[in-house]
């Protein structure tokens, strides 16, 4: 990314958005094909979750990030990431930072106290970018599944 262009960062709720930017959300999420990832983003819209995209001087999809405003005990109102994913191509160019600060600038205007986010322990290259960030690791995520 030019040092002098900042992305577009927009939230986006159509299908011909999504579409565009199934070829990026599929760089992490293989297991889903494009239908079924355009139909889970629907029900999770419906249930208060963001699709938020960054695009490039060209308009083509560069981060994306699925993202939703909760409210625990824990940690009280907070922006929980579900998923922040930036192009392959195009990583360390500054569009994962751009859309990290948008997501904390929009968390802050929401009145939120944290942003939080839980990242696989087989993607080293993201925690390192999470803890240049100022990310830290503050807890363990456990899950079992549900035969």
């Amino acid at each position: 990314m030019p040092a002098s262009s900042a992305p577009e960062i927009r939230t986006v709720v159509g299908d011909a958005e999504l579409r565009a930017v199934w070829p990026l959300v599929s760089q992490l999420r293989p297991e889903f094909d494009e239908p079924r990832f355009i139909a889970q983003m629907h029900r999770q819209i419906a249930e208060g979750c963001r699709a938020t995209v960054a695009y490039d001087g060209q308009g083509v999809p560069r981060a994306f990030a699925c993202w939703r405003v909760m409210e625990m005990l824990a940690v009280g109102l907070h922006v929980y990431v579900d998923d922040l994913i930036t192009d392959q191509s195009v990583r360390s160019q500054g569009y994962g930072k751009a859309m990290l600060d948008w997501l904390k600038a929009e968390a802050k205007r929401l009145g939120c106290a944290r942003l939080q986010l839980d990242s696989g322990t087989q993607r080293q290259d993201a925690h390192a970018f999470y803890l240049r960030e100022r990310l830290r690791i503050e807890a363990f995520h456990f899950g079992v599944k549900l035969d």
